[in-house]
């Protein structure tokens, strides 16, 4: 029996024992993951995941209370188990207050959708990335598989999501502090494309073998790859684009939406649950739109909308988790060739990753951090050197507002590659940027 069938089986026999004007409500969550991690170029542990787990929500009038069970997928067992947490679940119902903003959806908005399994076979995938590593010191995960989500409840709803993805996140080592990161992700791998970022790290592991430069705190023209990027977006996306911390005027994105500051013209930030590895519902039976406009033309024009913030504030939800956080970020791409961005960079640096990214002035979208990894001085659109940890300070008007000089016209995929409990389903798709100036400060 598929997870998709055993699921709707399960939960329609639990169904079955609800009493009285109970409501049901179930999130699945099931993978089969290959993990391979690397040392030396070669592999040191390797191991596969088959796990599911089903979080019920028991839900009478405006009472509810939740449970997690860890599925063993065996038929018996599990309508067993789910019995015997049901009854649990109803005894706490009696002694919990009524939630003002407990909002679920009761029409039948049933869905299915599951893409395609080309991803390549983790022995295939091992020996390409073996083949690639020959001679360097390459460290690193492979993570690969299939992710499995599903919503169900009492009232007839059925929802089911299926992806199947891998992600490598490698740094190719040379001594000390010195390293040249990468990753290379997806839902189908080419060969052409891993060969490409090999190749770039190769290039950025030679230059590292040069003399490292001190330099002085100031304002430099800048190139930005999409990881770095993802490191100041992941950081302001926490609170930016919800609408609960818009309410309560906690935003970071503050001057954006009550003094209209804006980004550089053509931006486009949105949650694009279409392109994304996330479900498309969410926990309470909502369905999300393909996608939710943040930013657009570089000005601020929506927000997501959980069910409990819907019920707060007298809106309509449009499919937002409980955090309003979005799972498929993704900033549009601009007009510069990817190909071609140190060329265009010409003098300046070129920043690959950056690390403890936080704020300096939250209400100003004020970020501070650390240059990481492989941070290079160019001069005529190559590489000199490398640089010594540099920390910057810069407002993100300045970022991708005034001082952007263009965004890249290819995105990178990004995944998160959290596994705790399972696999994160959350990713980005980010371009690099240029900037003609971006403030250091040490």
């Amino acid at each position: 029996m598929s997870s998709q069938a055993y699921f709707d089986d399960l939960i329609t026999e639990a169904s079955r024992h609800l009493i009285g004007d109970e409501i049901l409500l179930a999130n699945f969550a099931g993978e089969d993951t290959d993990f391979v991690r690397f040392n030396h170029g070669d592999v040191r542990q390797a191991g596969t995941v088959t796990q599911a787990t089903v979080d019920l929500e028991l839900i009478e009038g405006q009472r509810h209370v939740q449970a997690s069970v860890q599925l063993t997928l065996d038929g018996a067992m599990d309508r067993h188990r789910l019995d015997d947490v049901l009854r649990d679940l109803r005894s706490r119902l009696t002694v919990v207050n009524d939630d003002p903003f407990l909002l679920f959806n009761t029409e039948a908005q049933s869905s299915e959708l599951a893409g395609g399994d080309d991803i390549p076979d983790s022995h295939a995938a091992v020996g390409e990335i073996r083949q690639a590593a020959a001679g360097r010191d390459l460290v690193g995960i492979y993570t690969a598989g299939r992710i499995r989500q599903g919503f169900a409840n009492s009232l007839g709803q059925r929802n089911w999501f299926e992806s199947s993805t891998f992600n490598f996140d490698w740094t190719f080592y040379l001594r000390a502090d010195k390293a040249a990161k990468n990753v290379y992700a997806g839902f189908e791998w080419d060969d052409d494309t891993f060969a490409r970022k090999i190749e770039w790290s190769g290039q950025q592991l030679e230059a590292l073998d040069r003399e490292p430069l001190d330099l002085d705190p100031g304002g430099y023209r800048t190139y930005l790859a999409p990881a770095a990027v993802h490191e100041v977006i992941d950081l302001v996306a926490f609170g930016a684009f919800g609408i609960r911390d818009h309410r309560t005027l906690q935003t970071p994105l503050l001057h954006m939406v009550s003094e209209g500051a804006t980004l550089a013209p053509g931006t486009r930030i949105s949650e694009h649950t279409a392109g994304g590895v996330a479900p498309n519902f969410q926990e309470h039976g909502f369905l999300r739109p393909d996608e939710v406009i943040f930013v657009d033309d570089g000005k601020y024009r929506d927000t997501l909308v959980s069910p409990r913030s819907a019920r707060e504030y007298d809106m309509a939800t449009n499919g937002a988790s409980t955090w309003e956080y979005p799972e498929s970020l993704s900033i549009s791409p601009g007009r510069l060739p990817a190909s071609n961005a140190i060329e265009e960079l010409g003098t300046g640096l070129y920043v690959g990753n950056l690390h403890y990214a936080n704020y300096s002035d939250r209400p100003a979208c004020r970020v501070t951090g650390l240059t990481r990894f492989a941070t290079f001085w160019v001069e005529g659109g190559e590489l000199v050197a490398p640089v010594n940890v540099l920390r910057f300070d810069d407002t993100l008007y300045r970022m991708l507002g005034d001082n952007l000089v263009d965004r890249t016209d290819e995105v990178e995929v990004i995944f998160d590659s959290s596994t705790y409990e399972r696999r994160s389903t959350m990713s980005t798709r980010l371009p690099g940027a240029l900037l003609e100036e971006m403030r250091f400060t040490l």
